[in-house]
């Protein structure tokens, strides 16, 4: 139902940019002059586009709000793999490689002791 709804939602939104760009800012819709009888005159059109322009946006928000109401009730929980936090090391953990050294340097001699400031955790 939601992949549908989604559709419809989209052929609005695309209708509405159409009708909307088809809009002239002075009102004479669609740039339509000519007789004064007829369906499409300056006027009609005006009419029938600002009407469509309504409708369109009045579905266009209808069904976002419905599709969020979808949403919101057909969401799952979030769920969270937890089989790696389970499993036990028992390899060694990594021994660090040394850092290169260049000639005529000595090797700085290994303290096993604890160090005397504690590391933050």
């Amino acid at each position: 139902m939601f992949p549908f709804l989604m559709i419809v939602h989209a052929l609005i939104a695309i209708s509405l940019i159409g009708v909307i760009l088809m809009q002239r800012s002075e009102g004479g819709g669609l740039g339509v002059g000519g007789s004064s009888s007829g369906f499409m005159t300056a006027r009609g059109a005006a009419d029938f586009l600002t009407r469509s322009t309504a409708i369109l946006g009045g579905l266009f928000i209808v069904l976002s709000v419905v599709m969020a109401a979808i949403a919101g009730v057909t969401r799952k929980p979030p769920t969270l793999d937890a089989s790696l936090a389970n499993t036990i090391q028992t390899d060694q953990p990594a021994q660090r490689a040394a850092p290169p050294q260049q000639p005529g340097q000595q090797q700085p001699q290994s303290n096993d002791q604890q160090p005397t400031v504690p590391l933050a955790q």
